[in-house]
């Protein structure tokens, strides 16, 4: 205890004398603004703050008192500190200056000047597939700067002409990349066929788990998890199954660019691709939503089942409600069933249509091919001159186009909608002011500020459709050839 009272004794502890009253308001306000604090209920009441100490058990006044503290501020290191946060500063500038120099793309290397030991270099460097791209750079510079003149006109004109036989090297490399990006797509396309394949297997399984054989032996937490299965089977599987079909459109397209200059058995071709693909999705639909209206099916069957075996309580209505709810989307079910079945079948004849239109095509174009072959030595041999000639190959001409509307009319049915009337009011006044006819990307452009989910393939197929009110004409030679459609209903009619 005593050397405890000698340490607090050389704190500084007051038991006699304090350097502020206790019960002077002002002095304490200062203390405290001082302090950064703010003075609270100083309006003349006591203030007393701190605690108050003492030494031990002992109530003696020698052991007790308060603890005086000088606010004053310390000075005496005040300059050492500033110095130190000065040099951080520095050493920080100096860090950030290092890192940006890190950080800053190097400056590129200087250009040499020309000489004719350089410029023999510089050829070496430009048949160097490594080297090429800096001696291209500096030959780039020479030129730039002035270097040729007649002296050094020839030994320039090699350097281009090395930089002229890179392109083909070039040409060749973007060939190779080419080539292997059509191998990655094929791969992509037989993993993703493999995908699709392993995915409909899948679904049969899950199918065959909802029909009633099996479906009644699960609990219903097995039936509601298989059947969330099913449904998420499906949803992956029609995923990638429209993944597919858009590659698969994707190379039919380009395929069609690159035969759009070809004949017409070409495009009829490429037309009876173009049904059976839509055949097969169509095909690939209805089978999906047969499957699915089996599975509602046997939901049905099991909630008759359970509806027979319990009493008429709520979870009873309940299940009268989902019962009626599923009989009415079993009917929906079926009514599209039937409509998609009703169109693939006018897929089919359709298809079926234009394979016995391009056989017959074919057929007429090799009789009338002989028809012109004898024709023409006929008129050889009778002495008769080109335009006899030429009258012949326009009669033939016109008589595929005859036959063409022939088969078109036979194969053409009436209006499917009210849609394709309106359709066909519409492009007949358009056409009717375009006495010179039109091509079918400016009338489509026309029918999209009205109905943009129209397409070109659709407006075409409408105009074949009715030759005896939309014609089609080739006007131009050569590289200007273009087809128009004009409107002739006013003299188709006077051929009926």
């Amino acid at each position: 205890m005593a050397a405890a009272a000698d340490g607090l004794g050389s704190i500084a502890i007051d038991t006699t004398q304090l350097n502020m009253s206790v019960t002077d308001p002002t002095a304490w306000a200062t203390a405290m603004n001082n302090l950064g604090m703010v003075p609270v209920g100083l309006a003349g009441q006591q203030l007393v703050t701190g605690y108050r100490m003492r030494l031990g058990s002992s109530t003696d006044k020698k052991d007790s008192g308060r603890l005086h503290v000088d606010f004053a501020q310390a000075r005496d290191d005040f300059y050492e500190w500033e110095c130190k946060q000065r040099m951080l500063a520095r050493e920080e500038r100096h860090r950030r200056k290092m890192e940006e120099d890190r950080l800053r793309p190097p400056s590129p290397p200087a250009i040499m000047h020309y000489s004719e030991h350089e410029a023999a270099l510089l050829a070496e460097k430009l048949k160097d597939d490594s080297k090429f791209s800096e001696a291209i750079t500096v030959l780039l510079t020479w030129i730039e700067r002035g270097e040729v003149n007649r002296r050094s006109a020839n030994q320039f004109y090699s350097m281009v002409q090395s930089a002229n036989s890179h392109v083909r090297r070039l040409m060749n490399e973007k060939a190779a990349h080419e080539q292997e990006m059509e191998q990655a797509k094929e791969s992509f396309k037989n993993a993703l066929t493999g995908i699709l394949t392993q995915f409909e297997q899948i679904v049969a399984v899950f199918n065959a788990s909802t029909r009633q054989k099996a479906w009644d032996h699960f609990s219903k937490a097995q039936r509601k998890n298989i059947d969330i299965w099913r449904k998420h089977s499906e949803e992956l599987r029609n995923a990638h199954s429209e993944q597919l079909m858009g590659i698969r459109r994707e190379e039919e397209m380009e395929m069609s660019d690159d035969d759009s200059g070809d004949n017409p058995t070409k495009k009829l071709r490429a037309d009876d691709s173009a049904l059976a693909a839509q055949a097969y999705a169509l095909k690939e639909e209805n089978d999906s939503l047969r499957w699915q209206l089996d599975a509602y099916r046997n939901e049905v069957e099991l909630l008759k089942q359970e509806k027979g075996q319990l009493f008429r309580t709520e979870e009873s209505l309940t299940k009268d409600q989902q019962l009626q709810f599923l009989q009415q989307t079993v009917q929906g079910m079926q009514q599209q069933l039937l409509s998609i079945q009703e169109e693939l079948n006018n897929k089919k004849s359709e298809l079926e249509q234009a394979k016995e239109e391009q056989t017959h095509t074919q057929a007429m174009l090799k009789v009338l091919q002989e028809q012109l072959k004898s024709a023409k030595e006929l008129a050889e041999i009778n002495g008769h001159d080109e335009s006899q000639a030429n009258e012949i190959n326009v009669l033939t001409v016109a008589l595929v186009n005859q036959d063409r509307e022939k088969n078109s009319e036979k194969r053409s049915p009436g209006l499917k909608s009210e849609k394709e009337a309106l359709l066909i009011g519409i492009i007949s006044t358009f056409l009717h002011v375009h006495p010179f006819g039109a091509n079918i990307e400016y009338l489509w452009s026309y029918m999209q500020q009205l109905d943009s989910r129209i397409s070109a393939n659709e407006i075409e197929m409408l105009l074949m459709r009715l030759p005896r009110m939309f014609k089609q004409e080739f006007t131009g030679v050569g590289a200007t050839l273009e087809k128009r459609w004009k409107f002739c209903a006013f003299e188709g009619i006077k051929t009926i």
